[in-house]
């Protein structure tokens, strides 16, 4: 979350005359992460998110998210609800940009995961894969192998001023996921983004999963090799293995995952933490003059991929069991 794009009390009133939300008290913007416009509304009705889409967020994907937090709601996921003006919509336009404002979320992300988040958010994942199993519509994963080359072409130039010999690593992990990307593992609804800002937790458990702009169709692995990068890594960026299996175990308690989907998961890692490491690295040099927000790292990602280019199989992971080979 961040913002980008300035909001007005007269447009912000204005905006919220189509709604029934009772009267503004105030508003504030929310300065986290590098994608939309991110504000916190405070009305005589409570508190909502207001978001306006910008950068990567097409506007013609909006209807996949929205419908998407409906039926998941529908199926007893804990997240946002899209909040529909008196006309039914929940979508609309606000400073120029599509907004959408949605329910807000009790509870506390946290910034220093332990091994209980970690099996707690294991299994909210594979309920959030579950639930989506039945949802009616796709969208493509722009982010996916696919995607990657372009992004990494934009910043190659600059790429080792970042880091020296950054290029040449990325170029030999890109050419080599490119090659033996995995194509035949389970796929459906995945969230794709669900770092630590984004799960909320109280008492212990998860109470929330938010920001859902990057959802999309894929392989359901990767979402869970998405997750262990960003929960299961330690400042210093060595890989923290009991943290690991907890999330691995919390996710398959609910979905285990097939011996395809095991034996793939060091590719998977390294196409996770490439797709973060491209994404920060075109960010790093991308973000407007003036932006209420930080970018992020590339260099965290850069340490991750070199993990993972180094594991000996799945079990360093902390998979507990790895078929000794897997059939068709």
């Amino acid at each position: 979350m961040a913002v980008y794009t300035d909001v007005t009390a007269d447009e912000l009133q204005a905006f919220l005359g189509d709604y029934d939300l009772g009267d503004l008290l105030s508003y504030k913007g929310i300065a986290e992460g590098v994608e939309n416009s991110n504000f916190l509304l405070h009305t005589t009705r409570g508190h909502f998110i207001l978001t306006l889409y910008e950068k990567r967020v097409a506007a013609g994907d909006l209807p996949f998210f929205i419908a998407l937090m409906e039926h998941l709601a529908a199926r007893g996921l804990d997240c946002p609800q899209p909040v529909k003006t008196r006309a039914g919509t929940a979508l609309g336009r606000l400073a120029g940009r599509p907004a959408a404002i949605v329910t807000f979320l009790d509870g506390v992300s946290v910034r220093r995961p332990t091994v209980e988040h970690c099996g707690a958010l294991g299994g909210a994942l594979a309920a959030l894969h579950r639930a989506g199993l039945d949802f009616p519509m796709e969208r493509r994963n722009a982010l996916s192998v696919e995607g990657w080359r372009p992004l990494f072409e934009s910043a190659r130039a600059r790429t080792d001023s970042v880091a020296p010999g950054l290029a040449g690593t990325i170029a030999t992990a890109l050419a080599a996921l490119e090659a033996g990307w995995p194509t035949e593992l389970p796929r459906g609804v995945i969230h794709a983004d669900l770092f630590p800002d984004n799960v909320f937790f109280l008492d212990g458990r998860v109470s929330g999963l938010i920001d859902f702009y990057f959802a999309c169709t894929d392989t359901l692995a990767y979402d869970v090799a998405v997750c262990l990068n960003a929960w299961c890594f330690e400042p210093d960026h060595a890989y923290n293995v009991t943290k690991g299996r907890a999330l691995l175990d919390g996710y398959a308690a609910v979905r285990p995952l097939s011996a395809a989907e095991r034996a793939a998961f060091p590719v998977l890692c390294r196409g996770a933490a490439l797709r973060f490491l491209l994404t920060r690295l075109v960010d790093w040099f991308a973000v407007p003059a003036g932006a209420l927000v930080r970018p992020k790292d590339p260099t965290e990602y850069y340490r991750k991929l070199r993990f993972h280019l180094a594991v000996d199989g799945p079990r360093d992971y902390g998979f507990d069991t790895v078929p000794e080979r897997v059939t068709s």
